[in-house]
Parts: C-alpha cells; sequence; structure tokens
C-alpha cells in the first residue's frame, strides 16, 4: 500500500505550516486541557483566523463556506494541526454534527441562518444526545418535545453536554411520539441556547476541569422553524455527516508529539552520572512507544485511502479509533513512569517536567475511550462487521 503524498498534496502541508508559523496564538503552550474562560478566548480567536482562509469547514463543499478538500487534503490539514497542537476545538460540534446535518436535511432559511454562522466562527454549538439513561443505548432517551401549535414544548435532560455553557446554539434530539418504537419516534432540533427555561449545571472532570454539563430544559418553547427536517425521522438525521476524514489521526500525531518531547526529555536528564535516555529500561519503553505511534498512524491512513479510493470504512475506523486511543493512554502512562513521581506532578507545579502534559494527557484520555463510541461499541463493531462474529 503506497502512502506517499503527491507534490501538490506536499504543498499544502507547507501551505499549513507556514500559517501555523505565523498564526498560532503568542505564548500558546499547546494546553488542549484546561478548560477556562481564557482558553475559550484563544479558541474563538483562532476560529476566527482560521474563517479568513476558509479552514474552519474546509471539507465543505464551495457553496457552503468550505473548499471542497479531498479526503486527503483534509488528512493533511487534520494532521499539521494536530501536531501543532492548535486550538481548533471552537467549532468542533457546528463542523463535524450541526453544520453536515443542516447541509442534508435543513431549509433554504436554516441553512442561511446557520452555515456561514459557523463557517466565519460566529457562532459555537453543543450536542444535546446523551441522557442519564441514553449514552450507548441512545435511542433509550427520555426528553420530551410536545407539539403546541405552531411550538414544540420541551422537557427533558442532557448530560456530558461538552462547552453547554459556552454555546450559542445546541443540536437536541427529543421524543415526539412516546408509541413509536424508540429509534422511530424521535426529532432533531435546533436550540437557541438563551431560550428561557434552559439552565445548565457544571460536570468537573478529573482535572478540576469545567468542560462537560448537565442541561435542563423545562418548558422550554421553540418554534417549528426550529425543528429538522421530519418529525420523528431525528433517529436517521442524527447519524448524518458529509464525507469527512475520519481516520483518527489526530491521535496518532499526537502520540508522536508525545514521544518526540519524551524522548529529548531523557536524553537531556541526568541520572546516577548519566543520562535517562542510557537506561535500557527506558529505552525499551522508548522502543515500544514509537512503534505503537507508527502503526497507529498507519491504520489511520489505511482508513483515509480507503475514503479516497471511494470506499466506507467500517470497521477499519473503529480500529484505528480504539487502538489510537488505548495507545494515547499508554504512551502518556509511560511517560509518567519514565520521569518517576515528577512526572504525576500538577502542571503548576515549578518542578514538573514538560509542563505536565502527561499527567494531564492521563486523566484525559481516560475519557476519551467513552467519547465517539465505547471501547465496548468499537470492539464489537470490530468483532461482528471485521471478524463476522455473531451477535450475543
Amino acid at each position: 500500500m503506497d502512502f506517499r503524498f503527491s507534490p501538490q498534496e506536499e504543498t499544502f502541508r507547507q501551505e499549513i505550516r507556514d500559517w501555523l508559523k505565523d498564526n498560532l496564538p503568542e505564548d500558546w503552550t499547546g494546553d488542549r486541557f484546561t478548560r477556562s474562560d481564557e482558553n475559550r478566548n484563544v479558541y474563538a480567536e483562532f476560529a476566527k483566523r482560521l474563517a479568513t482562509k476558509k479552514w474552519v469547514a474546509p471539507h465543505w463543499p464551495v457553496e457552503y463556506g468550505g473548499l471542497g478538500l479531498s479526503v486527503i487534503e483534509q488528512l493533511i490539514f487534520n494532521e499539521e494541526m494536530s501536531y501543532a497542537n492548535a486550538p481548533i476545538g471552537y467549532s468542533t460540534i457546528g463542523v463535524g454534527w450541526a453544520g453536515p446535518t443542516i447541509i442534508v436535511y435543513g431549509t433554504d432559511q436554516q441553512k442561511k441562518q446557520h452555515l456561514s454562522a459557523i463557517t466565519n466562527a460566529e457562532t459555537m454549538w453543543c450536542q444535546g444526545f446523551s441522557e442519564p439513561n441514553a449514552g450507548s443505548d441512545l435511542a433509550n432517551l427520555a426528553t420530551r418535545a410536545v407539539k403546541d401549535g405552531d411550538d414544540y414544548i420541551i422537557n427533558g435532560q442532557k448530560i456530558w453536554t461538552s462547552g453547554a455553557h459556552y454555546a450559542n446554539w445546541m443540536i437536541l434530539i427529543a421524543r415526539t411520539d412516546q408509541e413509536a418504537p424508540k429509534h422511530k419516534g424521535i426529532s432533531y432540533f435546533l436550540v437557541d441556547m438563551k431560550t428561557p427555561g434552559i439552565s445548565t449545571r457544571p460536570l468537573i472532570d478529573m482535572m478540576n476541569n469545567h468542560g462537560f454539563n448537565e442541561v435542563f430544559f423545562e418548558n422550554v418553547r421553540v418554534p417549528r422553524d426550529c425543528l429538522l427536517g421530519e418529525e420523528n425521522r431525528g433517529w436517521y438525521m442524527a447519524t448524518t455527516t458529509l464525507d469527512f476524514e475520519r481516520s483518527s489521526i489526530g491521535g496518532a500525531v499526537g502520540a508522536r508529539k508525545m514521544l518526540e518531547e519524551l524522548t529529548e526529555y531523557t536524553r537531556e536528564t541526568p541520572v546516577n552520572g548519566h543520562h535517562l535516555s542510557d537506561e535500557i529500561t527506558v529505552k525499551v519503553r522508548l522502543a515500544d512507544a514509537a512503534v505503537e505511534a507508527e502503526l497507529g498512524r498507519l491504520l489511520s491512513y489505511r482508513v483515509a485511502a480507503m475514503q479516497a479510493r471511494g470506499l466506507v470504512p467500517n470497521y477499519e475506523s473503529s480500529i484505528a479509533k480504539l487502538f489510537n486511543t488505548d495507545m494515547q493512554l499508554r504512551m502518556a502512562k509511560a511517560g509518567m513512569e519514565i520521569m518517576g513521581l515528577y512526572g504525576q506532578l500538577d502542571p503548576k507545579s515549578k518542578w514538573v517536567p514538560l509542563k505536565g502534559r502527561f499527567e494531564r494527557q492521563y486523566l484525559w484520555q481516560t475519557g476519551l475511550a467513552v467519547g465517539g463510541g465505547t471501547t465496548e461499541i468499537q470492539k464489537n463493531i470490530i468483532a461482528q462487521r471485521g471478524l463476522g462474529m455473531p451477535r450475543g
């Protein structure tokens, strides 16, 4: 399998690198883990800079504010942004979920209202899908939307909603037909987060960050034009995406960057008259990590190469996602063990190596095993669709 890039693709890669040199925020440390008002402003400002290049949603069709990038160009773009630790999370939900669904199912008015606001980095979106009793089994959701004249009245609760305390809009799925089978009675709404009756409550994670929220809906009245597509067809719309690169390349690139930093640290750190990098156990850990990082990159390239040939990756994407998620966790753990007790210090400590990124990554990565489909879900997909094993 040939994973070499064309001269045009390499030129695009260099364009991204040159742009990043000039446009990464001053004094940006690559801290993607701290959730604060200050960091949120950094992300918002960087999104504005991306918008000047039409790089907020570069894979979107040109008529909707994108550049129509190929899958391989998307791969290169995501690879370079990840390697630079660029603050690109501001538009994630708008670009990856809200926008594509509006493009496919939205009315002309909905497209006019929302798509340019996303590509111009004017609005931030959050996702109202998961509930206390509806996670992997999302169709078990209990939030209701009851028709009342030209409006819907929404009551219920969402959970693990990233960025809800900052978001302008939410994509929300709610049950509109209580008698229908659970997959068929769900509708999809675009909800203004300033609507009366919406409240948020913070969920503090292991890093003492406020990134997640519970969101409560108490008699929230939304107009009918906030309904996206047909009533009771929301379940099928919730799985809509554009033909975007989904190789998990960010995880593979992040691991490579961590490995480079860790290797340099071991070369510079003296211990008992020599350097950490001279110890055989450290060499073995670094070698294992290097093999895993390269394997993660190749698994990601495999997915992108399939998409570039017009194929639809299925279990292949699950393999890349599962491996890269677990591999980054192992990488972070290896780094902390090599650093010893110093590796476990809080990032604010003056003694912490590498600004505490390995400790932060370890805590953060634990949660990523759930996001985007749990480890169990990914293994089921690999077993059933990849290996042909029966259910149950």
